[in-house]
């Protein structure tokens, strides 16, 4: 409450000098003026320093005892004054009621909003500790708006399934709309890496690896020429349980999707998204179509899309630049043992590579990688006499009787393998991630692990927000994402990009001996073979030291060619070696952003505070 002043009237009386012979030395002549005297004010916290003085000023003389003869000598004077000192004290009177009425409304408003406040605490603290018992806990939002969503998410796979389930669990209410809602059957999407692993157990879903007859992964085999090459999981520093897994892809998905949906702030609901709901450039939610043709809307202030690599939404939120580089056929090997249990197999093939992997306990994985788009004929029996005459002479020799068993049972599978780098559009409303988002060539298994792990960074991005409407701060917020997920994403994603064009063959005499280079280099073991292995797992994600390891491949190469004894031929092969290496690998980093991947810290989006609620 602010000070004010408050006029009172201040009594001045002054003298008229009459004739002697009148008989009156003086008749008094009462005039008002006004005279400002300021009080300091009263709130709920503070009283009157000061209490109202109710002495009237009265200037009739210099001393009392004029006064005193003044008022014993001057009767009508007297009474005049008498009458303006009973209305002066009229006013005094009700001043000090006023005041007193104040005070005490005050004192009553201040009781009512102490006691809203003890309730509105009390509120809090029981809301808190039921938030514990249901599970909820610091850092954790709860929805501010009594009904509708907080988050859409268009599709339930692996990042849909994941994401769902770890934004449910921190309180939001999540909307999952999947177009199929049954058990995935896919060829890929089989292989989790150990650093795919440790996000998995991060978001609290390493129990879904459970239960499906899932193997543990404990490193790579390589094949060349008959030779081959052991390359373990550097696993020492973590605990037991740490390691790849394989799986079939589908028992995976519906394993995280059953977990998803035991939240009760998670609903999955099959349907078809046919298009992004948009209102002034903002995403506002989505339109669908659910299994019995029912044409709907679902509204929310953040919409996720996670439909996978044949996105038909990501066009909106992206500029896609597909690349299909090549094909996988898939096969399924029964009852086989491989040559190294528990490892995946590559067998650098020509013209390019063949992968073996077990995803259960009787089951092994073939997928053999054919250049280009355009597939040999399952129909006509073209595809049969390729596997046959082609590849099967360049399989191991353990599994040559099981690859030709399986390829006259005839359940032969194709995928196309789709490489793309993120390249978002910042949209407000809406985000990308998973596949929709960011492809690499599956050689290397990296997708689930690049997945989960963004899943991590946008959970720790959203915990500390409260409201997601602002939707303008939201986005500008979110684009730390894009740099955030950088480290892990850009060196699985190079890794992937760059041993898929060394392992493929080629006429080039520069490739074959990078292809050569790089199998001799990773068979030395020690640091040559765990710090690529380190990079490719997901455990060791830096993106300088894939740099560093990709062209210490190179002088390796270089340095075979010149040794013993150095000509011009190999000097110029060598050259070119290194000349091809700087080809494969500088076009992947630009694509991926060589600020983000190298200098993340000049990156202003990284230090934005989370907007205010």
């Amino acid at each position: 409450m602010r000070s004010s002043s408050m006029p009172l009237l201040s009594l001045t009386l002054t003298t008229i000098n009459l004739p002697y012979k009148e008989a009156l030395v003086l008749v008094p002549s009462p005039t008002i003026s006004l005279k400002s005297t300021t009080y300091q004010s009263f709130s709920s916290k503070t009283r009157l320093k000061k209490p109202f003085q109710t002495t009237s000023i009265c200037r009739f003389c210099k001393n009392q005892e004029d006064f005193i003869s003044l008022l014993v000598n001057s009767a009508p004077g007297f009474d005049r004054l008498k009458k303006m000192m009973m209305i002066f004290d009229n006013y005094i009177v009700g001043t000090f009621l006023v005041s007193l009425f104040g005070f005490v409304f005050l004192f009553i408003l201040r009781r009512t909003n102490n006691s809203k406040k003890k309730i509105e605490k009390v509120s809090r603290e029981f809301k808190i500790q039921t938030d514990a018992v249901n599970g909820i806990g610091m850092g954790e939002c709860l929805p501010e708006n009594g009904s509708g969503d907080d988050v859409i998410i268009v599709g339930a796979g692996v990042a849909g399934a994941a994401l769902a389930h770890t934004l449910g669990k921190h309180g939001r209410r999540v909307n999952v709309i999947e177009r199929d809602l049954t058990e995935p059957d896919r060829i890929v999407g089989e292989l989790l890496q150990p650093g795919g692993y440790l996000k998995l157990v991060e978001l609290g879903l390493e129990d879904c690896v459970e239960e499906i007859d899932a193997q543990r992964v404990l490193g790579y085999a390589l094949f060349k020429d008959g030779r081959n090459a052991r390359l373990s999981y550097p696993l020492e520093k973590f605990h037991a349980d740490v390691a790849g897994r394989s799986f079939h892809n589908g028992r995976f998905i519906r394993r995280m999707r059953e977990k998803a949906a035991t939240l009760p702030n998670v609903r999955l609901e099959q349907g078809t998204v046919a298009s992004l709901l948009e209102e002034n450039g903002t995403i506002r939610g989505v339109q669908y179509k659910t299994k019995d043709g029912q044409e709907l809307r679902a509204y929310a202030p953040l919409t996720i899309v996670c439909d996978g690599c044949f996105s038909n939404l990501r066009r909106s939120l992206c500029n896609p630049k597909v690349d299909v580089p090549s094909c996988f056929v898939g096969l399924v090997l029964e009852n086989c043992e491989l040559p190294f249990s528990n490892h995946g197999h590559v067998i650098l093939a020509d013209p390019s590579p063949i992968l073996f992997y077990p995803i259960s306990s009787t089951e092994v994985r073939c997928l053999v990688d054919v250049p280009g788009q355009r597939l040999p004929s399952i129909a006509n029996g073209e595809m049969t006499n390729y596997l046959k005459t082609m590849v099967a002479p360049q399989v191991p020799p353990e599994l040559h009787d099981a690859f030709i068993a399986a390829v006259d049972k005839g359940n032969i599978r194709t995928m196309p393998n789709r490489s793309m780098p993120a390249d978002p559009h910042s949209t407000p409303g809406a985000l990308l991630m998973g596949d929709a988002f960011n492809m690499r060539h599956p050689l290397t298994g990296g997708g689930m692990t690049v997945a989960l792990s963004d899943i991590v960074v946008l959970r720790d991005l959203l915990r500390p927000l409260h409201d997601l409407h602002d939707a303008a701060s939201l986005t500008k917020y979110l684009e730390s994402f894009y740099t955030l997920r950088k480290p892990v994403a850009s060196t699985i994603n190079t890794l992937a990009g760059a041993l898929y064009k060394v392992f493929s063959a080629s006429p080039n005499q520069a490739r074959k001996e990078m292809r050569q280079a790089c199998f001799d280099y990773l068979s030395l073991g020690g640091i040559f073979s765990t710090g690529p292995v380190a990079l490719l797992s997901g455990l060791n994600p830096h993106p300088l030291s894939l740099v560093l390891h990709f062209f210490a491949v190179a002088i390796y190469g270089v340095g075979r060619l010149l040794l013993p004894f150095p000509s011009l031929q190999r000097m110029w092969i060598g050259a070119r070696l290194v000349s091809s290496a700087s080809g494969i690998i500088f076009p992947i980093i630009k694509a991926e952003g060589v600020r983000q991947m190298f200098f993340p810290a000049t990156i202003p989006a990284l230090y934005r505070a989370p907007p205010v609620d």
